[in-house]
């Protein structure tokens, strides 16, 4: 066995030596490796390039703020220009309201995490510690720290570590009578729902139509904070600036990441509406003893800010609204393929579900076809063994995202045929 030491995430370790695929360079769409291969991005990375690879602004920024000063905490009353800078625009644009404010994270996981306990919080001070449940939605994903995976509605991500938070209750992902029968079920004992606008890494599942409406009432009635998961679908992904927007949420409390700083430096954020920040920022709530080493790091708040300026020069959020019917129109034949049941999308955002018959037989399917399309040089990732993820940078191209579709057809049909007469039995049945 090929000694390896970088562990990876989310890999089987027994099967990774002799198959990694190391990359040494983007630019745009695309990535190559060290053998010279390129590769489109159809997933930008995970979910996050949304600007594109290769943007030497970004790079310039992060250079120059190093120079000035790479690095310095925020705990107590310490600040920094481009924390203090980034959090005025994101409050200002962000979804909960007048009166918001940023809290900074490395990443998403970290975002969840601080949204939750902020949520405890929030009632701890209200005098009210019973609330302390957490509702969300089945199928759902919310990062992988403590909190995160306790919300996980995706049961492989949850098993194997033991009990984490105990006071979390998962609900149908689509019907919000389900959230109606916990708050009911537990009287005064319900701190916050937690949401992705597009349930992501779960499959990519846009909401039923009145899903997300039905939810808001029923947290107004409450009084349950309303916590949005938007680390994948902020920053233009669904071609609003927000997913909230585009489902005409609400929020008290939302997580964002990825997009805010198209993974050109480890940053995230909860934007907090007024409800929440008044509470605890009041006379007598005390400290919040709560933060991260890099909690608003100037560096990455630097890049932050040069990324928000390229979304809004470029208006890459109007761009996947034109390229959202393109890329619906080509990978919506695919549904006709022997092994594909559906094929979900929304911005640039889509799923390609494969066939459950199929995968009975084959249950490796989804990794053979993700397989077969790299090696037509084209990158998607497997989501939870039944979907492919298709995200790509808003760069993207009309020509590439056909490209995107050829080969998804190609390495369907390469599979089709390697299975034979099973896949053709499947189909039949």
């Amino acid at each position: 066995m090929t000694e390896l030491e970088l562990w990876h995430p989310f890999a089987d370790m027994a099967g990774v030596a002799g198959h990694e695929v190391t990359v040494v360079s983007g630019e745009g769409c695309w990535v190559t490796d060290e053998q010279g291969r390129r590769y489109l991005d159809a997933s930008a990375s995970l979910w996050y390039c949304n600007v594109g690879h290769g943007r030497t602004e970004l790079a310039d920024a992060a250079a120059a703020q190093m120079r000035r000063l790479a690095a310095y905490h925020t705990f107590d009353v310490f600040t920094n220009p481009p924390a203090r800078e980034l959090a005025r625009r994101l409050a200002e644009s962000s979804p909960t309201g007048p009166g918001s404010a940023a809290f900074f994270t490395s990443g998403g996981s970290e975002a969840v995490d601080t949204a939750a306990k902020l949520a405890r919080r929030y009632w701890e001070v209200r005098g009210q510690p019973e609330r302390r449940i957490l509702v969300a939605r089945e199928g759902a994903y919310h990062g992988m720290a403590a909190f995160g995976t306790s919300l996980a509605g995706i049961a492989p991500n949850r098993d194997g570590w033991g009990p984490l938070v105990r006071e979390v209750v998962h609900v149908d992902a689509d019907d919000p009578e389900a959230l109606r029968e916990v708050i009911e079920a537990h009287p005064g004992e319900v701190a916050g729902f937690v949401g992705e606008p597009v349930r992501g890494a779960g499959g990519v599942y846009p909401p039923p139509p009145g899903y997300w409406e039905g939810v808001q009432a029923l947290c107004r009635e409450h009084e349950v904070l309303l916590i949005v998961d938007e680390v994948v679908t902020g920053f233009g992904r669904l071609g609003a600036e927000f997913g909230c927007a585009r489902f005409d949420i609400v929020p008290d409390l939302v997580c964002v990441a990825k997009g805010v700083s198209s993974g050109y430096a480890p940053l995230g954020a909860v934007l907090s509406g007024a409800r929440v920040r008044e509470v605890l920022w009041s006379p007598g709530a005390g400290a919040l003893r709560h933060g991260y080493t890099y909690s608003g790091h100037p560096t990455a708040c630097a890049v932050g800010l040069a990324n928000l300026d390229i979304l809004e020069r470029e208006r890459l959020p109007e761009r996947v609204r034109d390229l959202e019917p393109v890329l619906s129109g080509r990978l919506g034949p695919l549904e006709e393929h022997v092994l594909v049941d559906e094929v979900r999308t929304i911005g640039l955002l889509a799923g390609v579900e494969l066939s459950a018959s199929a995968r009975t037989s084959a249950p490796d399917l989804t990794e053979r076809v993700t397989r077969r399309a790299r090696e037509h040089g084209v990158l998607v990732r497997n989501l939870l063994g039944h979907t492919l993820q298709i995200s790509p940078p808003f760069v993207i191209t009309p020509e590439e995202l056909a490209q995107l579709a050829d080969v998804l057809r190609t390495s369907l049909d390469e599979v089709a045929d390697e299975l034979g007469e099973r896949s053709h039995a499947v189909r039949a049945t």
